[in-house]
C-alpha cells in the first residue's frame, strides 16, 4: 500500500510539472512564466484582437487593384496591378453625423474653454451646401446639426479633419477598454492636456482616475496597462487606397469554391453585374443599388416611386450592403483615403510604386521626441505626446528607408526631375490625398471601386465623407469564439432602415 502511494505520488508530481512546462514555463529557458519568483516575465493567455465598434474584419489576399472599365475621362491613372493587401478592420458604415458631432461635442467640452480655436477646427464646413443659384440654406443650417439627419454621412470635413477624427476614437475607446476592464473609473471632467490619450497614457504622461491597477509581477505591486497586455487596440485610421479598393469590391463572393483560390468573376462594381439595378428575380428586381446621379437633373426619381430615396446623401446603413458586409462602397459619399494622389499609368509605374503587398503612397516616418536623459518630452497642450521627423543620421541606420518624408518619395520630388509645383505645373501636390467611391452627385462610372480622384487636404466637400480602418494584429482570419466583438451591434439587413 506505501509503495503504490508512492509512486501515485510521483505520477501526479510528475504530471503537474509536464502541465506547468506546457503552460507556464519557457521552452528556450526554462524560467517560469508570471511568476514573482522567477523575475515576473508575462506570458498572456491571450485570445486575439477584439474587434472595436461597428468595424468589420476584412480578411485580406490578392486583387486586381485599378479601374476594370474603359477610362472615359482619358486620364489613365489607375492602370491595373496586382497586389496583396493584408487583413484589417473597416468601418461597417460611413462616419455618420451623430458620431461626428459626438466628436465635437467632446472637443467643446474639453477644450471649448481655454482652447476655443480648437472646437472650430475640427467642425465640419457647412458653407459646402451653399451655390449661386441653388437654394440650399437649408442644408446649410440644418443637415449636420438637425437630429433628422443623425444617421447621415457627415460631409464638409477635410482629410486633415477625418485623421483627427480617427485619433480622438482611438483615445475614446480604448479608454472605454480600461473602464471595461475596471482599470479606470470613467472621469467626465477631463479638461485642455489632462485628457485620456492613448500615448501619453502608455508613457507615464496620463493617470486618470485608477479604479485598480495591474498586478505588477516583477515588483508585487501595481502598475498601469503596458501595450503588451493586450487590451488596447491599434489606433483608428483612415484605410489605404488599397484597402479600400479591396473592401469595396469585396471578391471573395465569388470564389468559386473553398477548394481553390480562384476568383470566377472581376466585379465593375461592389456587387456582381453590369447594371446599378438589382438584377436578380424578386420583388426586388430592378431597384437601384446605390445613391447616385441617375442622369442630368434626376437624383432621386418620380414622386411616387423614388427610385434611390435620397436627393442628396442618404442614411449610411442604405442598400444593401456587399460581400463584406460593407454598407455604401458605391454612392452616397466619396470617401477619403490616406494615400497622397498620383498618377498610376503604364509610363510612370515603376517599381517603386508598384509595390505588391500593402501598397501605399504618403508615409511620414517619425518618433518620439526625447530629452537629453531618453526620457519623453512633456506632451503638448492637447495632452499629445510630442513626434519629429527622423533626422538624416537615424535614416543612415536604417537600410529600408532612404527618407523620413516620403509622399514624393522618387515621384514628385526634386531628386526625381518631376516636381509637382501645385498652381504652377501641375494641380497635383504632396497634400494631394486620394478619394474613391462615387457619390450621390455622381454617375454611375465613378461608382467603380477601381475608380479615382484627388482633392487637396485642407479642402472639404458636401460628396465626400469618410469611414475608419483599423490594423489586424495576428492570424489573417481572425479569432471568432475567442475574443470577437465586445461590443454590440444592431445588424440591419433591410433596404432602409
Amino acid at each position: 500500500m506505501r509503495t503504490f502511494l508512492y509512486f501515485a505520488y510521483i505520477g501526479t508530481l510528475s504530471f503537474g510539472i509536464s502541465s506547468c512546462k506546457k503552460k507556464d514555463v519557457s521552452s528556450t529557458t526554462g524560467w517560469r512564466y508570471n511568476s514573482e519568483e522567477w523575475g515576473g516575465f508575462q506570458k498572456l493567455d491571450y485570445k486575439g484582437q477584439v474587434t472595436g465598434p461597428n468595424l468589420v474584419l476584412i480578411e485580406g489576399g490578392t486583387f486586381t487593384m485599378g479601374n476594370p472599365q474603359e477610362d472615359v475621362m482619358s486620364r489613365w491613372d489607375a492602370v491595373p496591378r496586382r497586389v496583396t493587401v493584408s487583413s484589417f478592420y473597416m468601418d461597417e458604415t460611413e462616419v455618420a453625423n451623430i458620431d461626428y458631432r459626438e466628436f465635437v461635442y467632446w472637443t467643446k467640452r474639453v477644450f471649448g474653454e481655454q482652447y476655443p480655436e480648437r472646437v472650430m477646427e475640427i467642425t465640419p464646413d457647412s458653407m459646402v451646401w451653399r451655390e449661386e443659384l441653388a437654394y440650399n440654406e437649408p442644408y446649410v443650417e440644418n443637415y449636420f446639426r438637425h437630429p433628422s439627419y443623425d444617421d447621415y454621412p457627415v460631409v464638409g470635413v477635410t482629410w486633415e479633419q477625418a485623421v483627427e477624427y480617427c485619433e480622438w476614437r482611438t483615445d475614446r475607446v480604448n479608454e472605454m477598454m480600461l473602464i471595461e476592464k475596471g482599470i479606470l473609473n470613467p472621469n467626465p471632467d477631463q479638461k485642455n492636456e489632462d485628457n485620456f490619450n492613448t500615448d501619453a497614457y502608455l508613457a507615464g504622461q496620463y493617470e486618470g482616475s485608477v479604479k485598480k491597477n495591474m498586478k505588477d509581477l516583477q515588483s508585487g505591486g501595481e502598475r498601469p496597462v503596458n501595450y503588451s497586455d493586450g487590451i488596447l487596440l491599434p489606433s483608428y485610421r483612415l484605410p489605404t487606397e488599397a484597402e479600400w479598393e479591396y473592401a469595396a469590391y469585396a471578391l471573395q463572393g465569388n470564389l468559386e469554391s473553398e477548394a481553390n483560390d480562384l476568383i470566377t468573376d472581376r466585379k465593375i462594381y461592389p456587387w456582381n453585374g453590369n447594371t446599378v439595378r438589382y438584377k436578380w428575380r424578386g420583388k426586388n428586381q430592378g431597384e437601384f443599388l446605390a445613391n447616385f446621379k441617375h442622369e442630368a437633373g434626376n437624383y432621386m426619381g418620380v414622386a411616387g416611386n423614388l427610385n434611390d430615396e435620397a436627393a442628396i446623401p442618404g442614411p449610411v446603413r442604405s442598400f444593401y450592403p456587399n460581400d463584406f458586409g460593407l454598407y455604401n462602397m458605391a454612392g452616397n459619399v466619396s470617401e477619403w483615403v490616406a494615400d497622397v494622389y498620383r498618377p498610376m499609368h503604364s509610363l510612370t509605374l515603376r517599381d517603386v510604386d508598384n509595390q505588391d503587398l500593402n501598397p501605399f503612397r504618403g508615409n511620414v516616418f517619425t518618433t518620439k521626441e526625447r530629452n537629453e536623459d531618453l526620457s519623453l518630452v512633456e506632451k503638448d497642450s492637447l495632452g499629445r505626446i510630442r513626434e519629429r521627423l527622423l533626422t538624416e543620421e537615424e535614416l543612415e541606420k536604417i537600410r529600408s528607408i532612404s527618407v523620413s518624408d516620403a509622399r514624393g518619395y522618387q515621384d514628385g520630388d526634386e531628386d526625381s526631375g518631376a516636381e509637382y509645383i501645385y498652381g504652377e505645373n501641375s494641380l497635383v501636390s504632396d497634400s494631394s490625398r486620394v478619394i474613391k467611391g462615387g457619390s450621390w452627385a455622381d454617375r454611375p462610372y465613378w461608382l467603380s471601386p477601381g475608380a479615382r480622384r484627388f482633392m487637396q487636404q485642407d479642402m472639404a466637400s458636401r460628396s465626400v465623407g469618410f469611414r475608419c480602418a483599423m490594423t489586424r494584429n495576428g492570424p489573417p482570419t481572425g479569432n471568432e469564439g475567442k475574443g470577437g466583438n465586445i461590443f454590440k451591434k444592431r445588424k440591419k439587413n433591410s433596404r432602409r432602415y
